[in-house]
């Protein structure tokens, strides 16, 4: 699975919305943010792979 970039969209509680930047839709996914990393705040660039989000 992966890898592709994401850019924090959003926070909201317990989940956040990533956008996708590795590509022209940008799509967008709702996370739990327990499957993020701690420090991320709007705006941080995430790379996931192989089930793991870290930032860059």
């Amino acid at each position: 699975m992966g890898p592709y970039e994401y850019e924090v969209a959003s926070i909201d509680g317990d989940y956040a919305i990533l956008r996708r930047t590795d590509n022209d839709m940008h799509d967008e996914i709702l996370v739990a943010r327990a499957l993020l990393p701690e420090e991320i705040d709007i705006g941080t660039a995430l790379h996931y792979e192989m089930f793991t989000y870290s930032i860059v």
